[in-house]
């Protein structure tokens, strides 16, 4: 398979050519229609003008005349009715011409040899040296009738100027080559560079640098292509996170399950703990199946799209009916809750709308500090519903906050490492909301709080 650089020079050239031949054909198109009948009408007329000259001085030497004629521009060819016949200036290639035409012009006819050129030769028919392509008019001198054929001499009137006009088309040939081999080499480096970017990415080596100084389209594709490779990275260490977090998450509840089910088997044990250990391993199933539950969703809204079963709801009524079930869980860490929410009617997903909600309040109530505060408000505007929710938790630093929404991504582990989650609850809410065609809007600052606000639009 040939290169994209060889596959460029090829084209560029095979376009120059191309242009070269419509150019060639759209020229000598305007030479027939255009330039030729104007040129024979030029020359008719010079013809004219030396064969009056000629006429009105008589006494002039016919034969000195026409040579002074031929050392200014032009081939002469003179043929008596007696049929004798002289040339003035540079020979002709050719110079086979028919009696008739002779005979024709010598009884007063005009002959326009430039005009009936044959059109097989094309432009090229301008540099014919032939007799034939010439102007033939009638010629009367001391009483004797004439035939004076002319035509220019390209070649004297031209002189240097046609090896000027071989150098430069010679040049600007071979120099538009040059040129776009060198450019085209310029352009498809940053496409090299790319392709072996590519191969680094395949090996999984993140680490690209390439030339995003460029103001132009590869400019545009280089940056792309570094910020897919950042993403690339970060889905490659959210990949190796999630199995170093789920095999946690799945690994550390059946080790309890395991332990203290093998505690049951102790015949010693009192009812009070065996009522204890029975608890714990309650808690360690009911961690797995959320853990479960919450994949398998994730699972189901990457597949479907059309998963959502859009009834009208209230929103106000659900948030509340949550804050009704998590109000123990409020009271237990002393947390100051105030709400606003009115009425508020929405075309959507019941289920999974809820679902949304309940993520948003337990993250604040988990990760909010002891006898913190949260406010709950719902606000209807003329084309959306903006649903907040404000802690003052632990708050998020600038880099956590831009990850956040990223699957399996769990913010500063240090500092909640107290805290069970599986990283997947803001995934959870950000892929329903833009399903709803809504967005996620994260505002947070370290130790001061979180405020996440849903914006749903109404049709």
């Amino acid at each position: 398979m040939k290169s994209l650089y060889t596959k460029f020079v090829v084209i560029t050239i095979g376009i120059m050519l191309l242009s070269g031949v419509l150019a060639f054909v759209a020229s000598n198109t305007y030479y027939q229609e255009k330039l030729k009948p104007a040129n024979d009408q030029k020359n008719t007329g010079i013809a004219l003008e030396m064969a009056s000259f000629v006429e009105k001085h008589p006494t002039i030497n016919l034969n000195d005349y026409l040579r002074n004629l031929s050392t200014i521009g032009y081939q002469i060819y003179l043929v008596e009715s007696s049929g004798n016949e002289t040339y003035f200036g540079a020979k002709f290639r050719n110079t086979s011409l028919s009696s008739s035409t002779k005979e024709s012009v010598l009884n007063g006819e005009i002959y326009h040899g430039i005009l009936h050129f044959p059109k097989q030769t094309f432009v090229t028919g301008f540099f014919a040296n032939e007799l034939s392509n010439s102007i033939g008019v009638p010629l009367t001198h001391q009483e004797k009738k004439y035939a004076l054929f002319i035509r220019p001499d390209i070649k004297l009137l031209f002189n240097e100027m046609h090896v000027l006009f071989g150098w430069l088309f010679g040049l600007m040939i071979v120099l538009s080559i040059l040129m776009v081999v060198v450019s085209t080499k310029y352009l498809v480096r940053p496409i090299s560079k790319l392709n072996t970017a590519t191969k680094s990415l395949s090996k999984g080596s993140f680490s690209v640098e390439l030339d995003t100084r460029r103001n132009d389209e590869l400019g545009v594709l280089s940056q792309s292509f570094q910020h897919m490779a950042r993403k690339l990275e970060q889905s490659d260490e959210m990949r190796k996170e999630f199995i170093s977090n789920i095999s946690h998450d799945i690994q550390s509840p059946l080790s309890n399950i395991k332990g203290y089910t093998n505690l049951l088997e102790k015949e010693e044990l009192s009812s009070i703990e065996r009522t204890k250990y029975i608890s714990v391993i309650n808690d360690e199933i009911s961690r797995l199946s959320n853990l479960t539950k919450q994949l398998l969703l994730l699972a189901s809204l990457d597949r479907n799209e059309d998963i959502l079963q859009r009834k009208h709801l209230n929103v106000s009524q659900q948030i509340k009916e949550l804050i009704r079930n998590y109000q123990w869980l409020i009271n237990e860490k002393g947390i100051m809750l105030s709400y606003s929410l009115p009425d508020t009617e929405f075309f959507g997903d019941p289920s999974l709308l809820s679902t949304v909600w309940d993520n948003l309040l337990t993250n604040a109530i988990k990760y909010n500090t002891r006898e913190g505060s949260i406010e709950v408000s719902v606000e209807k505007r003329e084309k959306s519903i903006m649903i907040i929710f404000k802690d003052t938790g632990i708050g998020m630093n600038e880099e956590e906050v831009e990850r956040i929404f990223d699957r399996f991504y769990r913010a500063d582990v240090a500092r909640s490492k107290t805290i069970d989650g599986t990283g997947l609850g803001l995934s959870i809410v950000a892929t329903i909301v833009k399903l709803h065609d809504g967005k996620t809007v994260v505002k947070s600052k370290e130790n001061e709080g979180t405020t996440i606000t849903v914006e749903l639009p109404i049709d």
